[in-house]
């Protein structure tokens, strides 16, 4: 009987800057460095930083940690950032993901109240994603609510399933607060799926955006699906950090989440020729099932008590080259 091996996909691990708020967008690329991640999300917003291309190559370059990917400014808090004009933040986007060599313009699905913009958003995005090669992968969101009340805010819909975009973000903070069937979602999205915002939740009306293992989400099922299917697109660490009450803590938080991201991904796959049938076993198992009875991956399980974090332990298991920190600004 052919015995295990390891198998780690091609996909990279990225951390967002909007991680490490309300510190900035530059102190988001110096953690990266030194944690060892693989490259940046720049979540395009308030930060001058974030907005500026010639400033995001400079610290990409400083610290030697590429742009993989660029959130478009489609928060509410970011109506106003690069234009007022959906349209124009997206062909700003790509221009900048362009420029930095980035794969990825993250974009959200337009809200409600922008009507024009949402009526052409589905054909325009297709539009645009037949002028470059860079991919629009379009994130999947959530209903708004508050006690008893819920209010659809986003259009076409929140789910994104429902629409025939080319790419897929799946954030699974948003799965979280949808209280949809995270793994039935990413099934629907198929080979579409080109991007990860690895993320937990508890079905919280609050988008919590919990390092992964603290709440209910299926992050290491997920991760080891995309170990064994081949992924090749970026999972980005999305969490918050708000709360961290100084910059150790933040930065234990999202050594944590790249740990167990990491070891996720490297699943343990049979050899060729091991009596696997399209990754999964003959006894139909999940790939990867049996190791994640006993990692980290149990957290994600709702009917088993979570571990208390250890982020002596995390330290361990990761060992940054010490010749990739960089000096601070």
């Amino acid at each position: 009987m052919a015995e295990p091996v390891v198998r780690v996909p091609d996909a990279k691990v990225a951390l967002s800057t909007a991680s490490v708020y309300p510190e900035s967008t530059a102190t988001a690329f110096e953690i990266a460095a030194r944690l060892g991640y693989d490259g940046v999300e720049v979540m395009v917003w308030t930060d001058p930083v974030s907005q500026d291309v010639e400033a995001l190559r400079r610290l990409s370059d400083h610290y030697g940690m590429p742009v993989l990917a660029i959130h478009a400014p489609c928060l509410l808090i970011t109506q106003r950032v690069w234009s007022t004009d959906p349209w124009t933040k997206l062909q700003r986007a790509r221009a900048a993901a362009e420029k930095l060599g980035a794969s990825t313009v993250v974009v959200h699905p337009p809200f409600r109240w922008q009507r024009q913009y949402a009526r052409e958003f589905v054909q325009g995005v297709w539009r645009m994603a037949d002028e470059t090669d860079v991919r629009f992968a379009v994130e999947n969101m959530y209903p708004w609510r508050y006690r008893d009340r819920e209010m659809l805010a986003y259009a076409p819909d929140w789910d994104v399933t429902k629409e025939d975009y080319r790419h897929f973000t799946v954030d699974l903070s948003h799965t979280a607060t949808s209280r949809v069937d995270t793994l039935a979602m990413v099934d629907r999205m198929g080979d579409r799926l080109s991007h990860v915002h690895l993320a937990d939740g508890n079905g919280s009306a609050k988008d919590e955006h919990l390092v992964p293992g603290r709440g209910g989400q299926p992050c290491a099922e997920l991760l080891e699906r995309l170990a064994t299917s081949g992924f090749d697109g970026h999972v980005v660490i999305e969490v918050n950090t708000r709360r961290a009450m100084s910059n150790a803590e933040r930065e234990a938080d999202l050594a944590e989440a790249l740990a167990f991201t990491r070891l996720h991904l490297a699943s343990a796959a049979r050899a060729p020729g091991a009596g696997t049938i399209s990754g999964a076993s003959a006894a139909g198992t999940t790939p990867g099932a049996s190791a994640a009875r006993a990692t980290p991956g149990d957290a994600d399980r709702p009917d088993r008590p979570r571990q208390p974090r250890r982020p002596d332990l995390v330290r361990r298991a990761h060992h940054p080259d010490p010749s990739r920190e960089a000096p601070r600004q």
